[in-house]
């Protein structure tokens, strides 16, 4: 048999014929939507869930504390409702006192609905305040302010400050640790492969740390937002997007022929997946101040400092495998990897200190946890260079590498508590 034969102007019908018809394709593509719709709005217009419980039950309500400042004027409370049910805000009750409160928004609240309240209250500099808000059904809810001191606000003198914080914690260690490439140039093939591993030692360490922050932020989160569901999509989405990139810009070099090799491509990964990190510790050294933890924010700012010094070497490793039979990186190739690896910590601390939301923690968190774990991949697969992992790993430097890495990381992260 032989096969049938086609003519073009069958081709040409055939691909035409959804273009013909295209009320018909977009009718089917949305009858099920329309129908879904209608069911979603006879759900609930009849109520089967009053019908069920008979009509006579409380609602379901849950305010969630999004912000709490001081000032001058008083305590400025950020609410939201978490729950499914409308909640209406009574009272406020300032440790054990009623008080009166403006609202700057409504103080009867839909699901997810925010209000901010000023509350006139004449707090003390150092001291422990408890804020109760009361709503119409007789539901408390309440805040602890643990250190009573003004909540900083984004003037050039606080901007500068946290830059400050931001530059000693994040740019200046990394920098530091930059210096290490001259001494990773002159090692042979299992130094390099020691340092290589120690590279990814440093690295699984702040993917576990940056992943347990992340879950801890996330029970921060209203439940409405799904602080874990979040963390683990926005790790993969980094995880993915940083994979998509390495890929671009391998096939950017080789078309440029600029002359920088693997090394240089993941170098810039590395150094992306850092600054990530870098500013997840940002947001946790301005949340502290923002909080008036001041000696929490001090022990996180000398914690970190030596813990990031670290970075920097994880940065300059795979530079070495490029440029150990000759040649080296400029010093403006140094300076933009260790400006990516810690210019965020002050992006990081400028959010944390104005304007900290537990779910752009989760967020940035998540993002480099993604981050990290996309490059350790990367570092794996070059200094395997086709080897099976299993005996990769068993190798006596790299082992070695691997067991360093995770100790500096875990002497150096007991500063910080």
């Amino acid at each position: 048999m032989t096969p049938e034969t086609v003519s073009p102007a069958t081709v040409e019908r055939a691909s035409s014929a959804p273009a013909g018809n295209a009320a018909g394709f977009w009718a089917l593509a949305l009858l099920p939507l329309i129908l879904l719709g209608v069911l979603l709005v006879l759900i609930v217009r009849s109520g089967p869930a009053d019908a069920v419980r008979g009509g006579a039950y409380p609602p379901v309500e849950r305010l969630t504390f999004q912000r709490v400042a001081l000032d001058d004027r008083g305590i400025h409370v950020s609410l939201l409702n978490d729950g499914p049910d409308p909640v209406t805000i009574a009272q406020v009750i300032v440790d054990d006192a009623f008080w009166t409160f403006q609202a700057a928004g409504p103080t009867a609240l839909g699901h997810l609905g925010r209000t901010t309240l000023t509350i006139p209250y004449p707090w003390v500099h150092g001291e422990t305040h408890v804020v109760r808000v009361l709503t119409s059904s007789g539901v408390t809810f309440d805040h602890t302010i643990a250190v009573a001191v003004p909540t900083p606000t984004p003037s050039p003198e606080a901007i500068w400050t946290f830059a400050l914080i931001g530059l000693y914690v994040g740019v200046i260690p990394v920098a530091i640790g930059l210096l290490w490439y001259p001494l990773t140039r002159r090692l042979g093939r299992r130094g390099l492969e020691f340092v290589l591993s120690l590279t990814v030692g440093l690295l699984l360490f702040l993917l576990v740390d940056a992943a347990a922050e992340s879950l801890e932020s996330a029970a921060a989160v209203p439940g409405s937002y799904q602080g874990v569901v979040l963390a683990v999509f926005a790790a993969a989405g980094a995880f993915l997007g940083l994979e998509a990139l390495g890929q671009w810009l391998r096939t950017r070099r080789a078309a440029a022929a600029t002359g920088r090799g693997a090394g240089w491509v993941l170098a810039l990964l590395v150094a992306i997946g850092i600054g990530l990190h870098n500013f997840g510790e940002g947001l946790a050294i301005g949340a502290a101040f923002a909080l008036g933890e001041a000696a929490l924010g001090s022990l996180l700012i000398v914690g970190f400092t030596l813990h990031n010094t670290t970075e920097g070497l994880a940065i300059v490793a795979p530079l070495a495998r490029d440029y150990r039979n000759g040649g080296r990186p400029s010093l403006w190739t140094l300076a933009q990897l260790g400006l990516i690896g810690g210019v965020p910590t002050i992006l990081g601390a400028w959010l944390g200190g104005f304007v900290y939301s537990p779910t752009w923690a989760v967020v940035f968190l998540a993002l480099g946890v993604g981050a990290i774990a996309q490059v350790s991949v990367q570092i794996l697969g070059q200094v395997a260079d086709g080897r099976p992992m299993a005996r990769y790993l068993g190798s006596g430097p790299v082992f070695a590498g691997l067991a360093a890495g995770v100790l500096v990381m875990y002497v150096t992260g007991m500063l910080i508590g």
